[in-house]
């Protein structure tokens, strides 16, 4: 009997929730077809069968918190099993006591390597190497646990590429001419909605008083853990306006150059820029503390958290080395992560890892807020939605298209002086983006 245990999926992670089994006790399984899929730091990742056979049980249900090492479920492997037993296999019975329909059966790929759908399992460093060495790394064997690919399989797959002789190109096959049929256009993105929009609210008799009980569980457990270890934090923010009157102008010349490649250009890119910089300026925004260590983490590269919403809550994924991209690539980049958030496809190393983060709860209408911190960053910067205000100008009074930010800082490391100069800075720099080029390498 084969008991599979909760793997090692890096990035510190050591526990997960069991989100949802894709099979059922008595099912059949292949080698690396995916069994269940867990939560784990706001992501969710599929997990692959190690071995090929028969489940015989399913030790940890649906929703259940599960460590690293803990064992989840028992597979008789294929070669144990006699053929009358796979031939007969018995109506499923799921753990959680609901009648589940039969997953059906998936195609087998080659072992260590991601089938069709799948996510590569790979450190962030591992994923540098291979796109620096041009490789997909799924077509790499990984042979970590669950098919995690290490740096080892990488460089193994580069030798044998060298030595495997080169495959001649398949015959081009010639077809009649047909009609071209338009590709269908693009479907809308859903509307984010508030989780409590989307559970109607039973009919109330006068003088009755309900009380409905949910499991907290998934994102909103998580958001949860999260919150409430952001909230050991000495939090302190301040707060600055922002005349974007020259930031719009640039941006509205740059957007036809934009949308000729394809891009859309909003104002997240330009603030992100003039981030860096600041953070540059001003290395202790770009800090961690570990109290354990009674250390300072100087970090000396800009990886920047961006706050999602999704349907059912909130995920920061990261522009990683945002300091290296230009405009036109944070816009592209942004817009890949945001369509991953909302699919709920996000890896490990892109919710990971960030240094500061940047929440704009402009674009939902929102105008001002105090941002909660990340852990274990120092600091983060909301931004508000610009409006037109009545503002003073040369001691006249005029009408000003407004940024509002507010900073919230972690007070036991960063305090009120150094927070002025870092707040100064970002305003001097948006409110002249000009001063951005001056930094151009």
């Amino acid at each position: 009997m084969y008991e599979f245990k909760l793997p090692d999926v890096g990035e510190g992670i050591h526990e997960a929730e069991v989100l949802k089994w894709l099979v059922n006790v008595g099912d059949m399984v292949e080698m690396n077809q995916p069994i269940l899929e867990i939560q784990t730091d706001k992501a969710i990742v599929e997990i692959p069968s190690p071995v090929a056979g028969k489940v015989v049980e399913i030790r940890v249900e649906a929703g259940i918190m599960a460590h690293v090492g803990d064992v989840l479920i028992a597979i008789a492997p294929a070669m144990t099993i006699a053929p009358s037993d796979a031939e007969s296999v018995p109506t499923p019975k799921p753990s959680n006591g609901k009648q589940v329909a039969r997953q059906p059966a998936r195609k087998a790929v080659k072992a260590g390597i991601a089938g069709p759908g799948q996510r590569v399992l790979a450190a962030p460093a591992v994923r540098k190497m291979a796109l620096e060495l041009g490789i997909d790394l799924a077509d790499v064997s990984g042979s970590g646990p669950a098919g995690r690919v290490l740096p080892s399989d990488v460089r193994l797959f580069v030798e044998q590429q060298k030595t495997a002789p080169q495959a001649q190109p398949p015959p081009v096959e010639v077809k009649p001419e047909v009609a071209p049929v338009p590709a269908p256009a693009p479907a809308a993105a859903p509307p984010v909605e508030s989780p409590r929009a989307q559970v109607p609210l039973p009919p109330r008799q006068p003088g009755q008083e309900i009380v409905e009980e949910e499991p907290l569980q998934g994102l909103r457990r998580r958001i949860a853990e999260r919150m409430e270890l952001a909230w050991e934090i000495p939090h302190v923010t301040s707060f600055e306006d922002v005349d974007a009157g020259k930031l719009a102008a640039l941006r509205k010349e740059l957007q036809p150059e934009a949308e000729r490649r394809g891009v859309r250009l909003t104002y997240l890119p330009f603030i992100i820029k003039a981030a860096v910089q600041a953070l540059k300026e001003f290395p202790y925004f770009n800090a961690s503390i570990d109290m354990e260590r009674q250390k300072i983490l100087h970090h000396r590269y800009y990886h920047m958290g961006i706050a999602t919403a999704v349907p059912d809550g909130l995920l920061v994924p990261v522009v990683r080395h945002a300091d290296q991209l230009n405009l036109i690539q944070l816009a592209v980049e942004l817009k890949r992560l945001a369509d991953l958030a909302q699919q709920r496809r996000l890896g490990l190393d892109e919710l990971s890892g960030s240094t500061f983060t940047i929440t704009n709860f402009g674009s939902y209408g929102g105008r001002v807020g105090t941002p909660i911190i990340n852990p274990p960053e120092v600091a983060i910067l909301g931004t508000g939605r610009i409006e037109d205000k009545a503002v003073v100008v040369n001691g006249e009074i005029a009408v000003r298209p407004i940024l509002p930010l507010a900073l919230s800082f972690d007070h036991r490391l960063i305090d009120g002086a150094a927070s002025g100069q870092f707040m100064g800075r970002l305003k001097a720099l948006l409110t002249n983006p000009n001063l951005l080029f001056l930094e151009l390498v």
